[in-house]
């Protein structure tokens, strides 16, 4: 193993080096997180670590409410909409790269209420998507046998994945970055496996020999109705198509989280970022555009499963097995199930390890107790990832209900609080932004220079304040339901009263822009990253290394 120099740079600003196998480590305001992530894990994380359930079984969903039309729309403006979001963010997790990244942004740049909302929100937020992918497993694992939905196998299923995300995230950071690595490039590949598969079958390269092109955008059309006729049938179920994009894009949060742990976090991190709008190019948009052209939105299947009470509803809620299926391709849906598996299984995998440094943060910042401060000698947080790794076992609740039912409710709980979590980075932003003009601080000398600001700020809280609102307009549609109302805006009364709990106890007050501290823990960023005399390693070189690793280990074998 290469021998590499351990970096650490601490409250007091004091540097010291000392020799360690593989470990970096920045230990700042008493974080003990190590700096391990290298240049190709951090992109893989960044480009895959975020893509999973939503992506490839729910989208089903908007394209049954919405047709393709709604569906390629909506998630291409919303794209746009967080794009802008990444832009702000990308300019505050470069500069200052700290455990908690956006969390402590918010509460240090802000007011101390708000990044305790942040902090809490959004562990709870990546608590819950942890159940979530874990529950969309068994609609996998049922794709090979219906009896994986009875109550036994589902219970063997969930604990099977609970122990194997327990054995992989309370490793080293490098093994988890490993891990994610590997499992994030599955995803990558699941992907383009399925853009060939839709441009293949679309000019004829399927059994039928039908070249299908376009042919649903016009038969049965674009656009559908959801919930009314006509008009505002046709708007309702754009809304529907938009409140999913919504739920499936992400990704500016996780890369400000694992910031505080990249070998070289101003080089690292701020490549990171700008791969996040290839991303939304790529596997959003054009994959919302796949799934319109393969599949129409009365595909009697795909109604089945969102409209017709599928109880047992398994992978084949993935609209591209439904359009394998139909075209009579039978080898290439168990390829595609095994691969989602692999892609929900490393979102589920991404979620813990988010959960557990927001979860680090807060105790970090005096707003969870204390002892989660406590670090394994490799790093890892370990009574917040014991912590972390109760909120599983609500996928448990499959055995007592339906998987759909499940989903659905953690779905929206899940929306509402990524929702929220946006509108608080774009806050942030613009009380750093206020700030950087009051204290006469030039911009254009971070790492990194976000463009148009501060409007593209604006544009995204007044969007993102629209959905968080509206998107649960469906418990008063067509009548009133509690359930639908609880379901969709509990998350919206707990940071009310969070926020209100937090400033009334400790008396916070809101941080003026000339009052706030832009220099924070940089002294001690830039002393780590100065110490560092070897240059930053691209991507394609870390690849490089990899496979020379591999032959060098092939060599000595044969020796």
């Amino acid at each position: 193993m290469i021998v590499e120099e351990e970096k650490c740079a601490k409250v007091d600003s004091a540097c010291n080096a000392s020799m360690d196998h593989g470990d970096i480590r920045q230990q700042t305001n008493n974080s003990q997180l190590h700096r391990q992530l290298g240049n190709r894990q951090i992109q893989l994380i960044a480009a895959g670590g975020s893509i999973g359930t939503a992506l490839f079984i729910n989208i089903g969903s908007a394209l049954a409410k919405g047709g393709p039309g709604s569906l390629l729309i909506s998630f291409t403006v919303y794209s746009l909409v967080l794009a802008l979001v990444n832009n702000s963010v990308a300019e505050m997790g470069t500069y200052m790269p700290v455990a908690g990244g956006f969390i402590r942004h918010a509460g240090y740049w802000v007011d101390d209420a708000l990044g305790f909302v942040a902090g809490w929100n959004f562990f709870f937020y990546e608590a819950f998507l942890i159940p979530y992918e874990i529950t969309a497993l068994t609609f996998v694992v049922s794709f090979w046998d219906e009896n994986a939905t009875n109550p036994g196998p589902t219970v063997g299923i969930c604990i099977a994945v609970i122990v194997i995300y327990a054995l992989l995230n309370v490793a080293a950071v490098r093994f988890y970055g490993e891990a994610e690595f590997w499992l994030s490039g599955g995803k990558l590949l699941l992907i383009f496996i399925l853009f060939a598969f839709t441009f293949i079958t679309m000019v004829g390269g399927n059994p039928k020999h039908d070249a299908f092109g376009f042919r649903y955008f016009s038969s049965p059309g674009a656009f559908t109705t959801y919930l009314s006729t006509g008009p505002l049938g046709r708007f309702e179920g754009f809304l529907a198509c938009f409140w999913n994009a919504a739920l499936t894009i992400v990704g500016p949060e996780y890369i400000s989280l694992v910031s505080a742990e990249a070998k070289r976090p101003s080089v690292y991190i701020k490549s990171a970022f700008k791969t996040v709008y290839y991303r939304f190019c790529i596997f959003f948009i054009f994959g919302a555009l796949c799934v319109g052209i393969i599949l129409p939105y009365n595909d009697v299947k795909l109604r089945d499963v969102w409209f017709g009470g599928n109880a047992t509803g398994n992978a084949a809620s993935s609209p591209y097995v439904i359009a394998m299926g139909n075209l009579g391709i039978n080898v290439l849906p168990h390829i595609v199930n095994a691969l989602i598996f692999t892609s929900i299984f490393s979102a589920g995998n991404t979620y813990i390890y988010c959960a557990t440094r927001a979860l680090y943060s807060l105790s970090l910042e005096g707003r969870a107790p204390r002892f989660l401060r406590y670090c394994t000698k490799s790093g890892v947080p370990l009574f917040c990832f014991l912590v972390v790794l109760l909120f599983p076992f609500l996928s448990l609740l499959q055995v007592a209900n339906s998987s759909a039912v499940v989903l659905l409710w953690l779905a929206s709980i899940i929306t509402a609080g990524i929702l929220i979590n946006f509108i608080i980075m774009s806050v942030t932003f613009l009380n750093y932004y206020w700030a950087c003009q009051a204290q006469g601080v030039d911009r254009r000398t971070r790492p990194y220079f976000g463009y148009f600001q501060p409007y593209c700020a604006y544009i995204a809280i007044f969007v993102h304040t629209l959905v968080l609102f509206g998107f649960g307009y469906y418990a008063f549609r067509p009548k009133w339901d509690i359930q639908t109302f609880f379901q969709s805006y509990s998350i919206h009364i707990l940071a009310v009263v969070l926020f209100i709990g937090w400033k009334v106890t400790k008396k916070t007050t809101y941080i003026r822009p000339a009052d706030v501290d832009l220099v924070w823990e940089r002294p001690q960023i830039d002393a780590y990253e100065n110490s560092i005399t070897e240059p930053a390693r691209g991507f394609w070189a870390e690849m490089m290394d990899l496979v020379a690793f591999w032959r060098r280990g092939k060599l000595h074998d044969g020796v």
